[in-house]
């Protein structure tokens, strides 16, 4: 526990008690035991610290017989406010002169305070035996200090445990609102902005230039500064950014003035804690902890809670990747499953259905039936191709995914026609067709189906990777037909890497 003793606030600028004159008991240090015992058994058990000072104060005026008694004592860290109780018999309150006491209070061997006697109520001198008992209500006071800080540290430290513990928790539970990558880290954000009383907690994660960008925000100030704050970003250069990244904690008292901040949000804050989320030696990102400008700073405890609880929520953020992974390889193997049985069954039956059919065209003896079963065996192909395109459209994976040039062609295919016309592909077009040659086919495949015209699925829609342009270079060929004479077929090619297109209908 650190402790540190800095001047006192005025006694007039805190509260103070006024007492009548109590004399001291008399016979002796002997006969003060019995009210010594009472006071100091009281002060050390109260978790309430001014209450347990305020006991020690007045014990001090009613045994020593003094005019004036004041208790002060720092906070834990030795940098912000303390207590100051004070105990007059005089009405003006104002320590009389005269004899004077002052004795240290001290915890685990370090100064956090004083207890200070003045003004003897018969006017002499304070005598040994009143040293010793000073002596004794200090070290009580310690006792005392010590307890209530323990209390509240333990309080403070178990409040964090439980909110690290909720925060994976929330994370983890339920299939649908948890699986969201934004989600988890406003939750992060919330939480971490509660626990540590501030103003705003927000998530960092690297940016594409090399620096960190707020992702999640949880303030209680006011929209712009939410709005403000989605647009501000630690630079590549930022020393603090260097210490992120090392996986070291970053703390300042006064985020305003500090040098090492850069961002323009820094002019709202004082004190402040970045503290790396880091998992398994990696930096995932940051959390900014921020309190407003003059507000008490943290105090080391906090940081410590803080620093542990940033790295219990990269564990959380952690595993909820992997379980978002693992949902998405299931959906995956669900995809790649429907597909096989699309093809190995679907496909095969209505291909032998189709075959059948054509048997029974080539054998019957009547106009209308041959002409009926054709215009089946047609139906039955257009369906064969729909499976097909379905199996591909399956095999592109979730929508997340960045979509390759295949899923853009049945998109753009079924935009332009309203439906889902018979799509086919030759070759690895993903692997072939590069993003410029990909925007001018579904460029030339948008104006063709327009000119085609015809309703969807009699539109057959051809693309291939395995052409060779008349000129001998390989290259991809997009055939846009309807089986009507009025709309004839429209060809479109272009060479692989290469800068000019053809095109011709007819």
């Amino acid at each position: 526990m650190r402790c540190a003793l800095k001047p006192s606030d005025p006694a007039g600028d805190l509260p103070e008690r006024t007492a009548q004159s109590s004399p001291a008991p008399p016979g002796g240090p002997v006969s003060w035991l019995p009210r010594l015992w009472e006071e100091s058994g009281a002060a050390g058990s109260d978790h309430d610290l001014r209450r347990a000072l305020d006991r020690i104060a007045g014990a001090a005026v009613s045994l020593t017989g003094a005019r004036h008694a004041a208790v002060a004592v720092q906070d834990a860290d030795g940098g912000g406010p303390g207590e100051l109780i004070t105990h007059d018999v005089s009405p003006e309150g104002e320590p009389p002169a005269g004899a004077s006491l002052e004795v240290p209070i001290q915890v685990e061997g370090e100064v956090c305070g004083t207890l200070h006697l003045a003004g003897k109520g018969d006017g002499g001198e304070f005598s040994d035996g009143d040293r010793h008992l000073v002596r004794v209500l200090a070290a009580e006071a310690g006792l005392a200090l010590n307890h209530v800080r323990m209390h509240a540290a333990a309080r403070q430290r178990r409040r964090w445990i439980e909110g690290a513990a909720s925060v994976t928790t929330a994370l983890l539970a339920g299939p649908e609102p948890r699986a969201t990558a934004g989600h988890a880290l406003t939750v992060v954000a919330e939480q971490g902005r509660e626990l540590a009383e501030a103003a705003t907690g927000a998530v960092l994660l690297p940016h594409a230039e090399g620096g960190m960008e707020v992702v999640a925000i949880s303030t209680v100030l006011s929209e712009d500064v939410r709005t403000e704050a989605f647009h501000g970003w630690i630079p590549p250069a930022s020393p603090v950014l260097h210490q992120l990244h090392a996986g070291l904690a970053v703390f300042s008292d006064d985020f305003a003035a500090d040098p090492r901040s850069v961002s323009p949000l820094s002019r709202h804050y004082g004190p402040t804690m970045l503290l790396p989320l880091r998992s398994n030696g990696r930096v995932l990102g940051a959390l900014a902890l921020c309190r407003m400008s003059g507000d008490r700073r943290f105090s080391h405890t906090e940081r410590t809670l803080g620093t542990q609880f940033a790295a219990q929520a990269a564990v959380a953020l952690m595993l909820v990747d992997r379980h978002r992974d693992r949902e998405r390889l299931a959906v995956f193997e669900d995809r790649d499953r429907i597909a096989r049985d699309l093809h190995d069954l679907v496909i095969q039956r209505l291909f032998a259905t189709g075959m059948l059919l054509e048997t029974a065209r080539r054998k019957a003896l009547l106009p209308e039936v041959r002409e009926g079963l054709g215009e089946a065996i047609d139906e039955l192909d257009a369906t064969i191709q729909e499976i097909r395109t379905a199996i591909i459209a399956l095999q592109q994976g979730p929508s997340e995914a960045p979509p390759g040039l295949r899923t853009r062609v049945l998109r753009a295919a079924g935009a332009a026609l309203g439906g889902r016309p018979s799509v086919q592909f030759v070759g690895p077009v993903d692997a072939r067709v590069d993003e410029r040659t990909g925007r001018k086919l579904l460029a030339a495949l948008e104006e063709a189906l327009t000119a085609v015209g015809a309703p969807p699925p009699r539109v057959s829609v051809v693309v291939d990777t395995t052409a060779t342009l008349p000129d001998g270079r390989p290259g991809v060929r997009l055939t846009v037909r309807s089986p009507d004479a009025v709309h004839p077929p429209v060809t479109w090619e272009y060479p692989l890497g290469g800068h000019s297109a053809a095109e011709s209908g007819g």
